[in-house]
């Protein structure tokens, strides 16, 4: 094993692979992470009790105020349309996030964060800068057009940007590249625009109640279409700009590499901006402005970013393909699981065979749930082991990379026994391995059979119970 990481310029050799391995940086009783011993203040405890207080209190004051504007029923009829549209976003960057899913706990403070902290700070910033130019200018109608087209973007977008930085800082481990950008970043614009959208559907509410107007021509129904129909990833769509920025600041390597890691993510913070500029500045040019750059150019810009998103998903699946042989070479993993851990279909399918043929550790004798957890917990290690010897070759070596690498085989070593035939099941079943030539059935009872599986009886569907 290691003594000491290697040189940032040198690639680092892979650990031999031995039959009882003594793993120095974790310690024994560590089932899951290596947990370095901290002050009592500085534990995940207590920052968690921290920042779910932070956020209950914000998430009081928001609401409290949205349902002052509203009213009562203006407010449950925008909180039940504006939920509408969020579980298929959440569900669509959650699949964008499928090689290596971000934490529940980092995406759940990105949704809590755009939905209470920076629509709070939205609410309270726009109103009280539009009223001081209002005051300035006396001119309200002219300062309403200039807190809509200059000062919401430039709030809005700093005030989501913040839950991006602070899980790239304090979750550094999870946020490793691009796609992590892209999801943070639209969990945290679908927690804002939720909360923004109750306050445009109750507000909308309201004032078809004092005008008396029901139906397709009403103001709610009106709102309900642009805000929930056409555009339901306008703002994902402005903040994934700046998680984009913050993506490849996470990809960029150390040496000579700082400058980017400070200049990208403003970059994307200052188009995420100009963009969100331009979609409320079609409101003030008119029904055609509006629909005029919806169709020239925030349709196309939501295709282009939903390409670069998948593509950069296929291009992790590539990395995984390429780094990971090193350590079937060394022998920690079978020959065909770099194979299986690069498709995305296989890994389902060794999901699928360990909960139903069981292995021969503790959880495979468990079988069902348990085993098929811990085939998702290998690949996640797998994947995880994958991304770091990547930014390893890259240059982008850290001063743990000895103690995470031997964390994360630790891992893969205690899963081995149900994750391994599993996946090496699933390389063949999905194509990624030639089978070889099945034998023809000893007795077919019904004059037709589906061929055995020779050299996996134990993960063969087919097989009699």
């Amino acid at each position: 094993m290691y003594e000491s990481p290697p040189h940032p310029r040198q690639h680092p050799a892979v650990p031999d692979c031995e039959q009882q391995p003594q793993f120095t940086a974790v310690p024994p009783p560590a089932l899951w992470r290596y947990k370095p011993r901290r002050a009592w203040w500085r534990t995940r405890a207590v920052r968690a009790g921290a920042v779910i207080t932070a956020l209950a209190l914000c998430a009081l004051v928001i609401l409290a105020i949205v349902r002052d504007q509203t009213g009562t029923q203006g407010f449950l009829v925008g909180l039940g349309l504006a939920g509408l549209p969020v579980p298929l976003l959440a569900s669509a960057f959650r699949w964008l996030d499928r090689v290596e899913p971000e934490p529940w706990r980092n995406l759940a403070f990105a949704f809590a964060w755009g939905a209470f902290a920076a629509a709070l700070v939205a609410i309270v910033a726009n109103s009280f800068a539009t009223r001081w130019i209002a005051t300035a200018t006396a001119d309200p109608a002219g300062a309403e057009s200039l807190g809509a087209t200059v000062i919401a973007p430039v709030v809005e977008e700093s005030a989501k940007a913040a839950a991006i930085l602070l899980i790239f800082l304090f979750r550094r481990r999870d946020f490793t590249g691009l796609v992590d950008g892209v999801v943070v970043a639209g969990f945290t614009a679908t927690g804002f625009a939720f909360t923004e959208n109750i306050l445009y559907l109750g507000n909308a509410f309201g004032e078809d109640q004092e005008a008396g107007v029901s139906g397709l021509a009403s103001v709610t129904a009106a709102t309900f279409f642009v805000r929930i129909v056409m555009s339901p990833f306008a703002h994902p769509l402005f903040t994934v700009l700046t998680g984009i920025g913050f993506g490849l600041a996470a990809l960029a390597s150390p040496r000579g590499g700082r400058w980017r890691r400070i200049a990208l993510p403003l970059l994307g913070l200052v188009c995420a901006m100009g963009m969100h500029a331009l979609w409320n500045g079609s409101a003030v040019f008119g029904g055609l402005g509006f629909y005029l750059v919806y169709a020239v150019f925030m349709v196309p810009a939501f295709a282009l970013l939903t390409w670069l998103a998948v593509w950069t998903r296929q291009r992790e699946l590539g990395t995984i393909a390429a780094e990971l042989p090193a350590y079937a070479a060394a022998g920690w993993l079978l020959p065909a699981e770099p194979l299986a851990l690069s498709s995305m279909r296989a890994r389902s399918l060794a999901r699928g065979a360990a909960a139903r043929r069981y292995g021969s550790g503790a959880a495979g004798r468990a079988g069902g749930r348990a085993a098929a957890r811990a085939v998702a917990e290998y690949e996640l290690f797998a994947t995880s082991l994958a991304f770091l010897r990547h930014r390893a070759h890259r240059g982008a070596l850290g001063p743990d990379f000895t103690a995470r690498e031997q964390e994360l085989l630790h891992h893969l070593w205690q899963r081995r026994e149900v994750a391994g035939p599993a996946l090496e099941y699933a390389a063949r079943a999905a194509g990624r391995v030639r089978l070889p030539p099945p034998r023809p059935p000893a007795w077919q009872p019904y004059g037709y059979a589906p061929p055995p599986h020779r050299d996996y009886a134990a993960y063969n569907p087919y097989r009699q119970q």
